[in-house]
């Protein structure tokens, strides 16, 4: 990888330790308070209806879809073109129905308004359809996904599969050292290990009866740490889902796939994927054909032009992540966060 890739990407929304909150739900940092039970009503949402509708886009066989529709929820720092050149070609060639969603700044602010935007989404999509869907994110995408399904309770009959690919589901050592000189942008604050935000995704339960979870990691990778094994940040393990945790050199022993290539180039997260997505339950890995390995890139990648797709993803992460705001701490939790009195 080009070294400024492994400098800039994702580097607020990876790495980190399990278990931030505790088994009852109190919040691990500041007053004392319990947060919201699992089934509290989600909030009416804040952002303009029209912004919403805006950040949406779809293909057209999505409207009464015969298979489980996919929507894609992009990185930090980026926007759904980061799929267009691996994802979206692949599916294309097969017909499938996706879906994906814009998060407002590159999902460099408030990672709870970047989540309204998942919500929408979540409902738009499955309207639409006509069916349970499944919503696929990567690094912080996966965060936005599974904060929707803790707060806003309606949206989990509308989801079948939450496949999240090297995501920092128990918060980031990385981002913290990021955020140590005292400023970084908001959403690194909110993925730091002990973050109001990580506490509040994780209490209770992690996750929710219905739904599937496959979550994807490398033990290569070298933001989201540690992640050499099922205990670490990207892995899930309380609630009643149905969970599938797996590195994609558990199946592929020479897999040199780090954090980007998971999201968007490696065969082993694209099969375990679309496994998921066309099966009930999560993705088996049991069912992935030893063939993926021999496999350079994952379907829909052209090798001709990998080269040039990948540094022109570096050129906007650095665009983008220096043109952000910073914060100088995380941003206040919203009222719902906690269990109305």
């Amino acid at each position: 990888m080009p070294g400024l890739v492994a400098c800039l990407l994702l580097s607020g929304a990876l790495g980190g330790t399990a278990g931030q909150a505790s088994a009852t739900g109190r919040s691990a940092d500041g007053p004392a308070r319990d947060y919201a039970p699992v089934f509290q009503p989600g909030p009416r949402l804040s952002v303009p209806a029209a912004a919403l509708a805006a950040a949406v886009t779809c293909t057209p066989n999505v409207a009464r879809a015969r298979a489980e529709v996919a929507l894609f929820v992009p990185a930090t720092a980026l926007d759904p073109a980061q799929y267009s050149w691996n994802w979206f070609a692949a599916l294309d060639k097969i017909h499938y129905p996706y879906c994906s969603v814009t998060l407002p700044g590159h999902g460099l602010g408030d990672i709870q308004v970047s989540a309204e935007y998942v919500v929408h989404a979540i409902r738009y999509v499955h309207r639409i359809s006509g069916r349970r869907i499944a919503v696929i994110g990567h690094s912080q995408g996966g965060l936005e996904a599974r904060f929707a399904l803790r707060f806003w309770p309606d949206t989990r009959r509308m989801v079948a599969d939450n496949v999240a690919l090297a995501t920092p589901n128990h918060g980031s050592l990385v981002s913290a050292a990021n955020c140590s000189g005292g400023a970084c942008p908001a959403a690194f604050w909110q993925m730091t290990p002990d973050a109001t935000f990580i506490g509040a995704l994780n209490s209770y339960q992690e996750t929710f009866r219905g739904i599937s979870y496959t979550n994807v990691y490398t033990t290569l990778d070298q933001y989201v740490t540690p992640n050499q094994d099922s205990t670490g940040s990207t892995s899930l393990h309380t609630g009643p889902g149905s969970i599938t945790n797996v590195s994609v050199q558990s199946l592929c022993a020479d897999d040199t796939s780090e954090h980007i290539a998971v999201g968007t180039s490696d065969a082993v997260a694209y099969a375990l994927t679309m496994d998921a997505l066309t099966h009930h339950g999560a993705a088996r890995p049991g069912r992935i054909p030893p063939a993926v390995c021999a496999q350079t890139h994952m379907p829909g990648v052209d090798p001709g032009r990998y080269d040039q797709h990948l540094a022109e993803l570096n050129a906007t992460l650095a665009a983008n992540w220096g043109a952000a705001p910073l914060a100088t701490a995380e941003p206040a939790a919203k009222r719902y966060l906690y269990a109305r009195r």
